[in-house]
């Protein structure tokens, strides 16, 4: 286990009760320095209330939160200036300018960011004497991201970071995580989008009804417990009882359209040789032939259900 004075985030056995619903219950998990955790569920999982003691808004009812070696609450004077937070709701004025907004914010630092870089880093330079309420939902998304910046915290936490934003500014904001991460800061963010997260994250944490269901690094959590795919092209209509008499127990190979088979399991050597042998076998030539492992959001439907949730 790592030294608690090298991580960035420690949580331990945490419970956080609202009357009788535990909105987290016995959550552990731990973030190194210089990492990108990802913390996903679906609404109502605990990701936010999870977040928010980490942050010192909240007080767990039970177990440890630490971060950067101290206690969110009892030690928030000491903790506040080194850490950001970005909120969905932006927490700003209706009236307060854009550049006045960030310029305010940085001027709680003792060495912050130069405003005037982060503006144009996030293409709002021309929106600096803009009232907050006359920007777009995805102007305000980036406002609020550079509000989280500007004072060069060691750890900064980010809600959503990239909703509401057109495909141009998802990139940036992308490219400004990686490159938070390349000048040894930690960001924990909460996201909804899947391939935002494998692209993103260093390790995942995936949290359902208050505790969590699965972790590690993206690679590790898509192949836990994790059917690959194998598909080929072969002429249409092929019998495939030989063929599934010939994998192993739990494979069933099947037709997916005209023409294109789809092999499902633990897709090794031995497996894919199968299929090559009984395509010779039937005397038929299999094109495209590919092997794919499930995507992340394959694994969070299968753990956290497709019902939605409010």
């Amino acid at each position: 286990m790592t030294a608690a004075a090298e991580l960035a985030v420690r949580i331990d056995g945490v419970v956080k009760r609202y009357d009788d619903i535990s909105a987290v219950d016995g959550v552990s998990f731990e973030v190194e320095r210089a990492q990108v955790l990802a913390l996903l569920g679906p609404n109502g999982a605990g990701k936010t209330t999870t977040v928010e003691m980490c942050e010192g808004f909240l007080s767990p009812d039970a177990g440890s939160v630490r971060v950067l070696g101290l206690d969110p609450v009892a030690d928030s004077e000491r903790l506040r200036p080194r850490i950001g937070v970005m909120l969905q709701g932006g927490g700003a004025y209706p009236g307060a300018r854009a550049g006045e907004m960030l310029d305010l914010v940085a001027s709680y630092s003792a060495d912050p960011l130069d405003p005037d870089w982060l503006l144009r880093t996030l293409g709002l330079q021309d929106n600096r004497r803009t009232p907050y309420r006359r920007l777009s939902g995805g102007q305000q998304q980036r406002l609020a991201l550079a509000c989280a910046l500007v004072g060069k915290p060691e750890i900064v936490f980010l809600d959503e970071p990239t909703a509401g934003l057109d495909a141009q500014a998802r990139l940036i904001v992308w490219e400004l995580i990686d490159a938070l991460r390349r000048d040894g800061v930690t960001v924990v963010l909460t996201t909804h989008l899947m391939d935002e997260a494998e692209q993103l994250a260093d390790q995942l944490v995936i949290i359902d009804h208050g505790r969590i269901v699965a972790s590690g690094t993206p690679a590790e959590v898509t192949a836990h417990g994790a059917a690959g795919q194998l598909r080929f092209s072969a002429p249409p209509k092929l019998d495939l009882d030989l063929l599934k008499s010939a994998l192993p127990e739990g494979f069933s190979p099947r037709e997916t359209s005209a023409g294109t088979y789809l092999v499902e399991g633990e897709i090794t050597p031995q497996v894919l040789a199968t299929v090559t042998a009984w395509c010779a076998r039937v005397n038929v030539l299999a094109t495209d032939i590919r092997i794919d492992q499930r995507r992340l959001e394959d694994v969070f439907l299968e753990l956290t259900g497709r019902d939605l949730r409010g």
